[in-house]
């Protein structure tokens, strides 16, 4: 039922609200003020069927099912509230009946910013400055609470901390613009080296082909090659037959040093044998009757009796190892030989060439090394382009090392041409402006722990007492996500709306659980910085982090402000 004296308290109410140029009712915002206006009669704003007399206004009873009758007391707290947010047109036309169509209690709050509080908190005993400064809440003095007017202190310390927090985020705009600025500049290096490496790998992909084309031409003309002199000497007549000698007495010196080699194993390990032997004839017993022993010693006795030849002796060693002297140590300098001119392999053999005339003496001898590079490749006659080690010639080696370093140079130039383009097409938010913040680190501790995110980088968690850092997920890609919880009063948070998220995926392994990420979720301040980490499942993180990058981004401006006539949508981040 409704009370008696609550109708008896609000006739004057009633009768002021009749008059034309009364004020609107108590708890209505200036937005609804329109639906007010009517002194013979008030028609409920989502139920237009319904309508009641000027004095059910306010008179402590819900008689509308959108609750719009009470603006000013608590009667119609149980219903759901609407955002504060939600445009008086649009709640004008709301259907739901179990919906209360107004935000709240309106407090003008004059000298600060108006605000609409919940209308639980009407007339409670409870002076709720924070948002009613102006104490209209507890106007009816329940349990003999009177709220003083301290919207003036409360307004001019607000105004000062406004101040500086407009201060700080014309800062983190300032600061914003030139991470712009230096992505851009950043980005246009990429693009610029992107299209240098495009010119790069042009004239690298020719200059390969060319050696390629080099390279082959050698290996024919050394195939082509009738005699085969030394490596690093030159082919003159005497050049070439130094050069086999030189060869072919290196290969006998080798073959005798390993002989000498093998004959002195041999003889050592026939020397041990023999000791054996004689130490078994020695100590056998001859009245043992065991006819394979006897066989054995007599074996010995006439083993030992034969004449032994010579294995050698030690001036037979001495010659020996005067011939594998170096040729330094026999007097011999080759290079004496060697220092003749250059001449054709092919006019080593054919002399004849010389009295041709030029055009036929080069036709018949390319035709030559034709003919003999096609005996070779068909196994004819034996390849001299290697010596017997398999090693090439000089002039081969040297072709092929430029061609495989020109090789390696184009394949780095097109490593860095795929890496910049894959730079390019990443996704580095709007303006490209986390370019300018990337490897920047930042950290905070908490608890054992101090946490680091490199930004476009990885997540860490590092133990204050010491241990293995954990990677807690590397940059995978942004995403938006909407973020639905108040402000903290020190602005140190994400606030509601709209935000940009990095998503670290990839990171170490949980024990009995998934691979650890992080979703780190931004929002504006004047540099960067952690603000909080919590674990929202297992292994499973979320870190609140402030940069001016995303200042003036889905939501995320440079704080909220109104004057008379507008209620604070955010009332904690006004205070």
């Amino acid at each position: 039922m409704r009370h008696t004296g609550a109708l008896l308290c609000l006739g004057a109410a009633s009768v002021a609200y009749a008059a034309s140029d009364s004020p609107r009712p108590r708890g209505v915002g200036p937005e609804f003020a329109k639906f007010y206006k009517d002194s013979n009669a008030f028609t409920c704003i989502s139920n237009p069927s319904i309508t009641l007399l000027p004095s059910q206004v306010n008179d402590d009873y819900c008689d509308c099912p959108d609750g719009s009758d009470e603006p000013g007391t608590a009667a119609c707290a149980h219903l759901s509230t609407l955002s504060p947010s939600t445009p008086a047109n649009v709640a004008a036309h709301d259907s739901v009946n179990a919906t209360i169509v107004l935000p709240g209690f309106y407090c003008k709050n004059k000298g600060h910013q108006p605000s609409y509080l919940h209308f639980g908190n009407v007339n409670d005993g409870v002076c709720d400055y924070e948002l009613c400064c102006d104490g209209s809440d507890e106007w009816e003095g329940v349990g003999g609470v009177k709220c003083e007017d301290r919207c003036k202190e409360i307004g001019k310390e607000w105004r000062k901390m406004d101040e500086a927090r407009q201060r700080s985020m014309g800062n983190a705009v300032k600061r914003r613009k030139e991470l712009v600025t230096e992505a851009g500049r950043l980005r246009k290096e990429v693009e610029d080296r992107v299209q240098t490496l495009h010119t790069q790998i042009q004239g690298a992909e020719k200059h390969v082909a060319d050696l390629e084309r080099e390279l082959e031409d050698v290996q024919r003309r050394e195939k082509g090659k009738v005699v085969k002199g030394n490596v690093g000497e030159k082919a003159g007549k005497l050049g070439v037959l130094v050069g086999l000698a030189r060869q072919r007495i290196d290969e006998l010196k080798e073959n005798l040093i390993r002989t000498k080699g093998e004959r002195n194993s041999a003889k050592e390990r026939m020397e041990e044998l023999e000791a054996i032997l004689s130490t078994f004839k020695e100590e056998y017993n001859p009245n043992f009757n065991d006819e394979g022993v006897k066989r054995a010693v007599r074996a010995w006795e006439n083993y030992v009796a034969k004449d032994k030849p010579t294995v050698g002796d030690a001036a037979h060693d001495r010659d020996i190892d005067e011939i594998v002297k170096s040729d330094e140590e026999n007097g011999i300098n080759w290079d004496e030989y060697t220092g003749q001119e250059e001449e054709s392999d092919v006019d080593l053999l054919y002399d004849f060439e010389a009295y041709l005339p030029v055009p036929f003496r080069t036709w018949l001898d390319q035709k030559l090394r034709d003919l003999r590079i096609m005996l070779v490749e068909n196994g004819i006659l034996a390849d001299l382009s290697t010596d017997s080690s398999g090693s090439e010639p000089k002039a081969v080696a040297e072709a092929r090392n430029r061609l495989s370093a020109a090789q390696d140079e184009l394949k780095n130039a097109q490593n860095g041409l795929n890496s910049h383009n894959e730079d390019l097409n990443k996704d580095y938010g709007p303006s490209d402006v986390f370019r300018a913040l990337k490897d920047t680190c930042i950290s905070t501790d908490s608890g054992e722990y101090t946490y680091e995110l490199c930004f476009m980088g990885r997540t860490t968690q590092k133990p204050k007492k010491g241990g293995g850092h954990t990677n807690m997920g590397s940059y995978n890609r942004l995403e938006t996500i909407h973020v639905d919880e108040d402000l903290p009063a020190d602005g140190r948070g994400l606030g509601k709306g709209d935000r940009i998220a990095m998503k670290h995926e990839g990171g170490q392994h949980c024990w009995n659980g998934p691979n650890r990420s992080t979703t780190v979720v931004l929002a504006c301040a004047e540099k960067e910085e952690i603000w909080k980490i919590v674990e929202e499942e297992k292994c499973v993180y979320r870190m609140e982090v402030g940069t001016p990058a995303v200042c003036g981004l889905d939501g995320n401006g440079s704080g909220n402000g109104g004057g008379d006539g507008e209620a604070k949508k955010s009332p904690r981040d006004e205070l």
